[in-house]
């Protein structure tokens, strides 16, 4: 029998034979590196200003955006990394449609980066996935809010809960409702697993915060299930209003 590859060997051929692909331009990345580094250093970081209830960047004499000034949410806190700007539309689509699963984990990662201070602040003792829907997960192969989780675990050293929330319906698309509709959209579509335990502080993941309408019907969930501090972290946010009311 010839002798076993070594760890570091095989992800070094690994890396030669199948480079990692940059989730920004989507090109394969220099040698030993999951992103290039001109693409990093373009990536729309939100460095402002922001609202103090979702994340949204604001005005400087302003403590919450619009949003979150005339309407209440679930969760306690959170933030999106990145602005939800034309470059990151086609990465996190790419994540989500096009099988750039490998996206999730580079994603995941830049997160962390950016959100240790709040993670220590926070002390959540779960990371929780926005879940999808069983028949959507068995067509894409994965749940993307998985994928940028489970490094955002592993990283911060928190327990990981990727299977503690469950869709319980298939809602549609949501790009073209108001704000009202998304939240009827969402009502009763996540749920506590069964049996699940809910500990006291929880961080919840997604790819995406728009309204907050995902968020606060899997912060809702656990809210009823015994959480009592709710965060949230997602790779992208928009500014102002996205949606009409």
């Amino acid at each position: 029998m010839g002798k076993e590859i070594p760890g570091f060997a095989h992800k070094f051929i690994l890396n030669l034979l199948y480079p990692a692909r940059c989730p920004v331009c989507d090109r394969p990345a220099p040698f030993g590196t999951d992103i290039c580094p001109d693409c990093l250093r373009a990536l729309p970081v939100i460095e402002t200003r922001r609202c103090a209830k979702c994340g949204k960047p604001v005005e400087e004499f302003e403590k919450y955006c619009e949003d979150c000034a005339k309407n209440p949410h679930a969760y306690t806190c959170g933030l999106g990394i990145f602005l939800y700007d034309e470059q990151m539309k086609k990465t996190m689509a790419a994540l989500k449609y096009k099988g750039r699963r490998e996206y999730g984990a580079v994603l995941g990662r830049l997160v962390f980066e950016r959100a240790r201070s709040e993670l220590l602040r926070w002390r959540p003792q779960a990371v929780i996935p926005v879940p999808i829907h069983p028949e959507r997960r068995n067509q894409r192969g994965y749940n993307q809010a998985e994928e940028i989780a489970r490094p955002i675990a592993e990283l911060s050293g928190i327990r990981f809960c990727p299977d503690l929330l469950v869709r319980t319906e298939r809602t549609g698309p949501m790009k073209k409702l108001t704000r009202a509709e998304r939240f009827e959209n969402m009502e009763n579509a996540i749920a506590v697993r069964s049996g699940g335990h809910v500990p006291d502080r929880v961080l919840i993941v997604d790819d995406i915060y728009t309204t907050g309408a995902t968020i606060d019907a899997a912060a809702g969930a656990l809210r009823k299930a015994g959480a009592r501090q709710i965060y949230f972290l997602s790779v992208c946010i928009g500014a102002g209003f996205m949606i009409t009311y």
